[in-house]
């Protein structure tokens, strides 16, 4: 479980980054194709492409508010893999008496896609997008999001996927 250190400044966003496999086995000897997509939601408010977010209520946890998120934005549903790290960035609609500038921070996790939704709370306002990672940095709104995707998320993931293709090896 994720929490938060006490030297945190500025409002606490929920953020998730949606992924599944596409075209091959977890882990083949030769690694035939293996592609992860990420998913990524438009904003109503502007161009570019994002990850689901938002706030936590009292009564659950960071990482359910994460993957509540997921469902309510981008209607998935899955798994939380992995705390990615924290991220700041500013945001105009953040800006208060306790943080003129906005300053925020964006708890990032990874989450495995199981289930997508046929409707979803947000699909009026919201449409998904499937994309790989170079894509999906190409399309990012905000570059803290392409640090998340690219320092965060594709180092996890490159670093799990040596792991469990280095036990399956040694399993043999």
């Amino acid at each position: 479980m994720a929490t938060f250190p006490s030297n945190l400044t500025g409002k606490i966003i929920i953020r998730c980054i949606p992924y599944k496999y596409r075209d091959s086995d977890e882990c083949s000897q030769e690694d035939s194709g293996r592609i992860v997509e990420v998913l990524m939601i438009n904003s109503p408010s502007g161009p570019g492409l994002l990850f689901p977010k938002g706030g936590w209520e009292n009564d659950e946890t960071v990482e359910e508010a994460a993957a509540r998120e997921a469902v309510e934005e981008a209607g998935v549903r899955g798994v939380l893999m992995e705390f990615l790290g924290y991220y700041d960035f500013k945001s105009k609609t953040h800006q208060d008496e306790y943080s003129p500038e906005g300053l925020c921070k964006a708890s990032m996790f990874a989450l495995l896609v199981k289930e997508e939704l046929e409707s979803w709370p947000e699909q009026s306002t919201r449409s998904r997008t499937w994309l790989t990672i170079p894509e999906a940095v190409e399309r990012c709104r905000h570059p803290w999001m392409r640090d998340a995707l690219t320092k965060g998320f594709s180092k996890w993931h490159d670093d799990r996927r040596t792991t469990k293709c280095e036990e399956v090896a040694d399993g043999d």
